[in-house]
């Protein structure tokens, strides 16, 4: 399914996948790694259950927005044990994709299909079909 999404995505979407901390790093290793990959003047949006949840229409509106910045966009999804406090304070955004828990190897197809789905809107494209039952 990531892949498939990804496929369609424009503009084309790079996954940057780091290795998992092992339990004696901790979280620590894991945020210095994920903040070594950013390039230079990032616009961070760290996956995080305390950040915002838009709904659709209104994170079509922020990425259209991120998209507008002429930054590079950078999404950072942590481990199993979340994101590191310094990784949540470098984010320019953090986002919540709702209160359930999720494993993060599937946050990366769920954000993905969100992202197709919020350039969808953003170009008229019907894959939303927004108001049905």
């Amino acid at each position: 399914m990531l892949a498939r999404y990804q496929a369609r995505l424009r503009p084309a979407l790079q996954v940057i996948e780091i290795a998992e901390a092992q339990p004696a790093d901790g979280k620590r290793a894991e945020a210095r790694a994920l903040l070594a990959a950013l390039p230079p003047r990032a616009f961070a949006v760290a996956l995080d259950s305390g950040g915002t949840a838009p709904d659709s229409l209104a994170l079509a509106a922020l990425l259209e927005r991120w998209l507008g910045l002429g930054q590079p966009l950078c999404f950072l999804i942590g481990g199993a044990a979340g994101l590191d406090r310094s990784v949540l304070t470098r984010a320019d955004f953090t986002l919540s994709l709702g209160p359930p828990t999720w494993p993060h190897l599937l946050v990366r197809a769920l954000l993905v299909e969100q992202l197709y789905r919020a350039r969808c809107i953003a170009t008229g494209h019907p894959y939303h079909r927004a108001g049905r039952p």
